[in-house]
């Protein structure tokens, strides 16, 4: 489809796109395999399940990165850097992962150097003292071949659900003073406010090169703080931050650019959006792919390079009529690399089990994840909960041993494996 460059071409987008018909394919060269010594075929396992080889552990090309294969490590919350500042054991846990062959590592949600960042005292923090310790992890991490990227994250209203949050005297910000429906929590964050977190996101942005990062992800996503402003819900501002759904992506566009703007044309962006929100699953932000069109375009044109498509279960079409996920309709409508995430590798939605008292969820097989990869629904594969409970996922499944892949226990989010 065509670019769309401003508001009004993105509005314009709604009544006139036409869903295509076709998908690119992806298509992988048999010498991009020699990376692992292989050529393709499934792995087997007994007692354990298939998986082919030939896309999801080929090395690719990605927004300029030169990657091993296409697992990437999803960005999980762990709250184990005392003080913000992350320690030994948070190193060897991303070195751990690196190490047992996952292509690229995105970091937990780390805090933007705003006062009301975050709502925790051991969430890292990406400025300050913290940011000799990323030097160290980064130069771990590549080290072990896989791409380092950590992600700026800010968690707007939702710090007012804490009752003593680090730097507990400063305000909580958010679009509307509303953290989501009906429960008002402060004033709304001013323009002056607004302009500050737009440079302490570029700030964060320089510091990732500064440290020897592979790239930058924006958290935009889970109904924290830039996703506060894509939810009518939460931004019910009558300035040019809030209005229609376009007007409502204006602070998303600023940040990338200003994030673009302190990196530079080469320094790979990645932004995580999603439809559901921590506070309800139910939430969708665009109803049809033409409003999809209309939300991603501009998102592009302000600098993203990849998209971090978040869902609850990979494997769930995002519209009628049409099996792509939500990933999939990024990349069809955009023409850039996307990344899908939900419950990859396991048999149960983690939150949802965690909710009904289910105490293990156990691997499952890939073969809804195989033929979508295969399909070139998407380029990237991000493996969560998986991960973080068995930190050798990849050379398991890629070897063949995925009788011995460990599952998702409740313990699991209490010690870095």
């Amino acid at each position: 489809m065509a670019s769309i460059n401003h508001v009004g071409d993105a509005r314009g987008a709604i009544a006139n796109f036409d869903a295509p018909d076709r998908r690119p394919r992806l298509v992988v060269a048999k010498t991009q395999l020699k990376a692992w010594g292989e050529t393709p075929r499934p792995v087997h396992a007994p007692g354990g399940f298939a998986v082919s080889t030939s896309t999801l552990f080929a090395p690719t090309t990605v927004a300029g990165l030169a990657l091993r294969n296409r697992v990437v490590m999803s960005p999980m919350t762990r709250r184990f850097s005392p003080g913000g500042v992350p320690n030994q054991a948070v190193a060897d846990y991303y070195r751990r992962r690196a190490e047992a062959g996952v292509g690229v590592i995105i970091t937990e949600g780390v805090a933007i150097n705003h006062p009301a960042a975050v709502d925790h005292a051991d969430i890292p923090n990406f400025h300050g003292p913290a940011l000799n310790q990323w030097k160290t992890i980064a130069a771990s991490v590549t080290s072990a071949g896989a791409a380092f990227i950590p992600q700026l994250w800010h968690i707007g209203g939702h710090r007012s659900l804490t009752a003593n949050p680090p730097n507990a005297s400063a305000p909580s910000i958010s679009p509307s003073g509303v953290y989501e429906p009906g429960k008002p929590f402060g004033a709304p964050a001013t323009e002056a406010e607004i302009e500050t977190v737009i440079e302490t996101y570029a700030q964060g942005a320089r510091d990732a090169v500064a440290i020897g990062a592979s790239g930058v992800e924006i958290h935009g996503a889970h109904g924290y703080l830039i996703d506060q402003f894509f939810w009518s819900a939460t931004n019910q501002r009558g300035d040019r931050y809030g209005g229609d759904m376009i007007e409502r992506l204006r602070f998303a566009i600023e940040v990338i650019k200003a994030c673009r703007s302190a990196v530079g044309p080469n320094f790979p962006i990645f932004f995580r959006y999603s439809q559901f929100k921590q506070v309800d699953y139910t939430a969708r932000l665009c109803q049809s792919p033409q409003e999809l069109a209309a939300f991603v375009q501009p998102l592009v044109d302000a600098g993203v390079d990849v998209f971090d498509c978040s869902q609850r279960r990979f494997w769930e079409p995002e519209f009628e009529g049409s099996p792509l996920n939500l990933a999939g309709w990024t990349k069809t409508l955009t023409g850039k690399p996307t990344m899908t995430v939900g419950s990859v590798g396991l048999d149960g939605d983690v939150v949802a089990s965690l909710r009904e008292g289910v105490d293990v969820i156990h691997a499952s097989s890939l073969d809804k994840l195989d033929v979508m990869l295969e399909r070139g629904d998407f380029d990237l594969v991000g493996v969560g909960r998986a991960l973080l409970a068995d930190p050798r996922w990849v050379e398991k499944v890629r070897d063949g041993e995925s009788d011995k892949l460990v599952g998702f226990t409740r313990s699991a989010l209490e010690t870095l494996v």
